[in-house]
C-alpha cells in the first residue's frame, strides 16, 4: 500500500535522493524526542555538486532556487531515512537557509522559497515551517545553498 506522502511525490514526479552520508564527524540527522534536526543539506544530486558559485555573482536567483529544491530534496530524504515513513512527518517545524551571496545581494528570502515551496508542495499545510534566509560568505564544496531542518513526527 501507497503511503500518502509517497502518493504526493509520485503525483508531483519527485523522486528522492538516496540520504547522504556525512562526509565528516557529524550524523546526517538526530532524532529526539519527537523531533529530527537534519544537519545541512547543500545541492547534490547522484554525488554532483550543483550550482556552485556566490548568488548575485555567479549564479542567479533562479539557479540558487533551484539549489534549494534540491537541498529540500535532501533534507526530505534525511528525514525519510530517520522516520522510516514520510505519513510519519507531523510537521515542518524550522528550516535554516544560508545562502553564499555576493556582498551586495539581498534577495536570500526569494532564494529560500525553493525549499518552502517545496515543503508545502509534498507536505501541504504540515509543510508551513518558520524560516531563517542568511547571507554567509562561503560553504561547503563551493555551494550557493546549504539548509538544515527541524521536523516533527509521531
Amino acid at each position: 500500500m501507497t503511503g500518502r506522502i509517497e502518493a504526493r511525490l509520485a503525483e508531483l514526479k519527485i523522486e528522492l535522493p538516496q540520504a547522504a552520508a556525512p562526509v565528516a564527524n557529524y550524523v546526517p540527522f538526530a532524532v529526539s524526542g519527537n523531533q529530527v534536526h537534519t544537519a545541512g543539506q547543500v545541492s547534490r544530486w547522484n554525488g554532483e555538486f550543483l550550482h556552485v558559485g556566490t548568488v548575485g555573482k555567479d549564479v542567479s536567483v533562479e539557479e540558487a532556487y533551484k539549489a534549494a529544491r534540491i537541498c529540500g530534496l535532501n533534507i526530505i530524504a534525511q528525514v525519510q531515512a530517520a522516520v522510516g515513513d514520510l505519513d510519519r512527518v507531523r510537521r515542518c517545524v524550522k528550516l535554516n537557509v544560508f545562502v553564499r551571496s555576493d556582498e551586495h545581494f539581498a534577495e536570500q528570502p526569494k532564494v529560500a522559497n525553493g525549499a518552502s515551496d517545496l515543503m508545502v508542495e509534498v507536505f501541504g499545510d504540515a509543510g508551513r515551517h518558520a524560516r531563517s534566509a542568511i547571507g554567509v560568505k562561503q560553504l561547503p564544496f563551493g555551494v550557493s545553498v546549504e539548509i538544515d531542518a527541524v521536523f516533527e513526527f509521531a
